[in-house]
């Protein structure tokens, strides 16, 4: 009976994960509408400062910053402030070009790498705006890029707003049409989470606003930033958002291995977050407890639930029919994968086949990423993931 229970109620916690929490979220949001508390003059908005980590990037860094300098927002309200992590390319040569060419704009370099949460921390303690924005070098503003999200802080209660990536590059081979559907799956949940309850579960990444007055520094070794810096606003009981309007566009990875790495560094990360901010889940009945562990902690421990249906399966199936049908229905997924992965190689690619050797490999991001938590993360230092550029 404790295998037929253990089946079951993996099932149900994945199934709520990917699939009934989203459907939660779509009918409790339905109703709701966004922010309206909202700065309409460019002239009432606040000093903002945008803070940029980064480390050979020189095939982007210019078009980067010149989107930047492109955005309507009054340019006398906004500095940037950019640091080199070591950088062995051309991007310092670039910075040191256009601080000469352009005002407000700082540039600091370090000669050895300390990883990119450590040059934040010190770039943040330069910063003179009310407003962070935080961007990654391959993310391309357009015009209202930076208004829409600073326009939120009028709102008081507001402590986070995210931007909408919009994914470019994404071709029929690779994995960038799965990578794209998946992350405008999680846009959407946050979207409504945001709305909702104001428990946006984590920006993007690629850039996003905060208040400076709810920033801290990021700890030593931690690999998700982003996601550190909003669980911190939520504990501050202030909301986060995104706004559906305000849109970036990056180049959506398309390579598994890339991705896969990726991911792996993400897992890692997310579980010294939650290791970090265990206690935002008690109470736990609270909005934010509840979409802490609806849309990620359950999701982290995917890989956890997979294996016990497997187990599980294997000592129930001879008892009814369906958990033969359902020992078949697992191994048919596994065969679909491996002949994803073999076919690949001759550049022949299968759209379902890719979307479920996308899932598995997501999973098996998250094993080894709790095993490297556990092992102990000696380092914040990574390698960048290589795009379609």
């Amino acid at each position: 009976m404790i295998w037929i229970i253990i089946f079951w109620t993996s099932i149900f916690l994945l199934l709520y994960s990917y699939i009934l929490y989203p459907a939660l979220l779509r009918i409790l949001a339905c109703r709701k509408q966004s922010n309206r508390i909202v700065y309409s003059k460019n002239g009432d908005m606040p000093d903002i400062s945008v803070i940029m980590s980064v480390y050979n990037e020189e095939k982007v860094l210019e078009n980067k910053i010149n989107s930047i300098y492109s955005t309507s927002f009054p340019k006398g309200k906004m500095e940037v402030i950019i640091g080199s992590d070591g950088s062995c390319d051309q991007s310092e040569e670039i910075l040191r070009k256009m601080k000469k060419e352009l005002t407000n704009f700082s540039f600091y370099h370090s000669n050895i790498r300390r990883g990119k949460p450590n040059v934040l921390n010190d770039l943040v303690s330069k910063a003179k705006g009310d407003i962070l924005i935080f961007t990654d070098a391959n993310v391309l503003l357009n015009e209202s890029t930076i208004t829409g999200l600073v326009k939120h802080f009028k709102n008081p209660e507001i402590g986070l707003v995210d931007s909408i990536m919009i994914n470019t590059g994404i071709k029929k081979n690779g994995i960038s049409r799965q990578e794209s559907a998946y992350i405008s799956m999680e846009v959407d949940m946050k979207h409504r989470e945001g709305l909702v309850w104001g428990t946006m579960m984590g920006p993007f990444g690629g850039c996003y606003a905060m208040r400076k007055n709810l920033f801290i520094p990021i700890p030593d070794n931690f690999l998700v930033d982003d996601f550190f810096l909003n669980l911190n606003v939520l504990k501050n009981r202030k909301k986060s958002i995104n706004d559906m309007k305000v849109t970036v566009s990056e180049d959506v990875s398309d390579m598994l291995m890339e991705e896969f790495r990726r991911k792996k560094r993400i897992a890692a990360g997310s579980f010294q977050n939650l290791s970090h901010y265990a206690g935002l889940l008690w109470p736990p009945y609270t909005s934010l407890s509840f979409s802490f562990i609806s849309h990620k902690i359950l999701r982290w421990f995917g890989p956890l639930f997979l294996i016990l249906i497997i187990i599980s399966n294997a000592f129930i199936f001879m008892r009814n029919e369906i958990y033969i049908y359902s020992i078949y229905l697992e191994g048919t997924l596994i065969i679909i994968t491996i002949i994803d992965l073999i076919v690949s190689r001759f550049n022949k690619h299968i759209a379902f086949f890719r979307y479920v050797t996308h899932f598995f490999s997501m999973n098996l991001a998250l094993s080894l990423g709790l095993i490297n938590f556990l092992k102990g993360i000696k380092t914040n230092v990574w390698e960048p993931t290589k795009r379609n550029q």
